[in-house]
């Protein structure tokens, strides 16, 4: 069933990543009309969460933050599938990042570095710093159920030349490369959502609600003092994005514990507050919120 469905499924995604730009937002402007007004995908999950973190707002603030939202999920999902098709030098243009030099300078001092990542504006199209830089980039991402839909998303995010790299094997691999200095290695983690209840290690205000959060991408850093920085991605327009590295610490080992997973969220927060609608409103991020008792035993609720 899992190849039916891939195989009824792919040529429509190839189609799409083929499409003039113009049509291509075209079709995703009737995406969004489908998913927003007929099916009405999550919609409840996103007002939960737009209520829950933004109390103040009226109804319809609330309204306008969600429909924005969902017409800009809508884009970024579409553009992962035109990451089939789109050259280098589009990708380059369409997200820019505004100091690279930082990461030259990185490169001449041979440090590896660990890079927050949120799901905020454009995460897809990240990858295209692989083009741009000496560093081998390692992106972890959560392993799809179907495996011909699991081959075809590690395809599009390596197609730069990224590694790609499944959550359950990450601490392995990461720590491989660390302990046999492979080369130079940039490591890009989203670590903004909700870990299961049993990992829950670690909670803390996360849009003033206490929430866990993962912390796999600090331990790491702290245990081969890699440099960490966010990616802070902004949306300048429809298809097109500006990003910019920022430091939250170049002495990861010397760090308090949770410092580089609290400033990482506090930087968050601002992007998310100046500009709510391209944050993922349609996950769980505060399904735990109100399970604190249940954490596993030595949890650090701060």
């Amino acid at each position: 069933m899992h190849f039916f469905i891939y195989c009824v499924t792919y040529p429509l995604l190839w189609f799409i990543s083929k499409l003039p730009w113009r049509l291509f937002y075209g079709f995703s402007s009737m995406i969004f009309f489908l998913i927003y007004y007929v099916i009405r995908y999550r919609r409840k999950t996103v007002t939960k969460n737009l209520n829950l973190v933004f109390p103040e707002k009226s109804v319809a603030q609330i309204k306008a933050i969600r429909k924005e939202f969902f017409r800009h999920m809508c884009d970024m999902f579409l553009e992962m599938i035109k990451s089939m098709a789109i050259s280098n030098d589009e990708m380059k243009e369409r997200f820019k990042v505004t100091n690279l030099d930082k990461l030259h300078q990185l490169e001449k001092k041979g440090d590896n570095i660990m890079v927050f990542m949120a799901h905020y504006a454009s995460y897809e199209w990240s990858n295209v710093v692989d083009l741009q830089t000496d560093f081998q980039a390692v992106g972890i991402y959560k392993k799809i159920g179907n495996p011909y839909f699991d081959r075809l998303v590690r395809r599009i995010r390596a197609r730069f030349g990224s590694r790609v790299v499944t959550t359950k094997n990450a601490m392995k691999e990461i720590t491989e490369d660390q302990e046999k200095n492979r080369g130079l290695y940039m490591y890009g983690l989203v670590s903004d959502q909700s870990p299961k209840i049993h990992n829950a290690m670690y909670w803390t205000d996360f849009m003033g609600i206490k929430a866990p959060t993962f912390l796999g991408a600090e331990v790491l850093a702290k245990r081969s003092g890699m440099n960490v920085y966010y990616l802070k991605v902004e949306k300048l327009k429809r298809g097109y994005y500006e990003a910019e590295f920022v430091t939250i610490t170049e002495d990861s080992k010397n760090c308090e514990d949770f410092y580089i997973v609290k400033k990482y969220l506090n930087i968050l927060e601002e992007q998310i507050k100046n500009n709510p609608a391209y944050y993922l409103w349609s996950h769980k991020r505060w399904k735990h919120s109100n399970s604190i008792s249940e954490a596993p035993k030595g949890a650090t609720i701060d």
